[in-house]
């Protein structure tokens, strides 16, 4: 296990820095740090721009194989620019990386659990009816945009209030600790801010693992091992969960961990309808600002949590299946 763990690890190493190398290149190349400073109102002199511009190495005079050096000289060491607002890269991301993190591992835990018990309950074959009801709110859910689910659950919550005549939910950005309560009460003002944000991201994540992991167990339940249980006394319903799902579930893990390239997509609208400042919101504005560092740091943040999805999965996948790890 040590040596797939050190191989894997090697090989995700280069594909981190080949994808921040290009993210930094393609923003460097697309965005337009300079008309963002010269439109602010008081309009700054040349001069300021032009300092401001040399402090940020987003000057646009400079070649971008130049700016991409010093750029990637100063990542090595941690430090990943400037921001138009004149705040370190790093630690803006640093701050924001937190909350995007809460909110992507409840979504993802989540997703995961509702996604197996779909995908067990459409393999089992005992209702057709619910079968064909889970199979159609996957593919529905799929179908429709993340901004969409997330509007809904906000006029769900809406609704839901008006008719109980209490505040069950808050869908206005994360629980700030320090307000009055005790340790309970923030646990539970905690709760009723992640309620529909991790409900947004679960959804997507559930539907997609539900489908691939139902075809894969309905594969699995026609093996050899699977007719010699169930002849031997043992239920359809155990023999999936206690051997087949072992089997079935090998597939699916680097689908579920490279999923999280799309998960990371659908978290940037889900907090920016929900009005949580993490990463997502922070990519959109930096965007909108020309933002170059900004970018590169989000896309630093996106690169390590894929790459390190991906080195999950691998260890995952050689757990289970003991043929991967020559």
């Amino acid at each position: 296990m040590a040596g797939v763990l050190l191989r894997r690890s090697a090989g995700q190493a280069v594909l981190l820095a080949v994808a921040v190398s290009l993210a930094y290149l393609l923003a460097a190349a697309a965005l337009d740090p300079r008309a963002e400073l010269e439109a602010r109102n008081p309009r700054p002199s040349h001069a300021v721009v032009e300092a401001r511009l040399a402090r940020l190495n987003a000057d646009d005079r400079t070649p971008l194989v130049v700016r991409y050096l010093t750029w990637a000289s100063g990542a090595v060491r941690g430090d990943l620019g400037r921001t138009v607002d004149d705040t370190p890269a790093a630690e803006e991301m640093g701050r924001r990386a937190g909350v995007s993190l809460r909110l992507l591992l409840a979504g993802v835990l989540l997703g995961n659990a509702l996604g197996a018990a779909l995908g067990l309950v459409g393999a089992a074959g005992r209702s057709p009816v619910i079968e064909r009801l889970a199979a159609a709110g996957g593919f529905t859910v799929l179908a429709v945009p993340v901004v969409v689910l997330a509007t809904v659950g906000e006029i769900a919550a809406q609704w839901a209030d008006a008719r109980t005549g209490t505040r069950i939910f808050a869908w206005t950005g994360e629980y700030t600790p320090g307000r009055p309560g005790g340790s309970l009460h923030a646990i539970a003002e905690r709760g009723r801010h992640l309620v529909l944000p991790t409900l947004t991201i679960a959804l997507g994540r559930a539907a997609v693992l539900a489908h691939y992991l139902r075809g894969t167990l309905r594969d699995t339940a026609d093996a050899a091992f699977v007719r010699a249980a169930v002849a031997k006394g043992l239920t359809r319903r155990r023999v999936l969960t206690r051997h087949a799902l072992r089997v079935a579930v090998i597939p699916v893990v680097p689908l579920s961990a490279y999923g999280c390239a799309t998960l990371l997509g659908g978290a940037a609208c889900t907090e920016k309808v929900f009005a949580w400042h993490g990463m997502g919101e922070w990519l959109i504005d930096s965007i909108h600002r020309g933002d170059v560092n900004a970018v590169a740091a989000y896309c630093c943040f996106a690169a390590i949590v894929v790459t390190g999805a991906g080195l999950l999965s691998d260890l995952a996948v050689a757990a289970l299946d003991p043929r991967t790890r020559t």
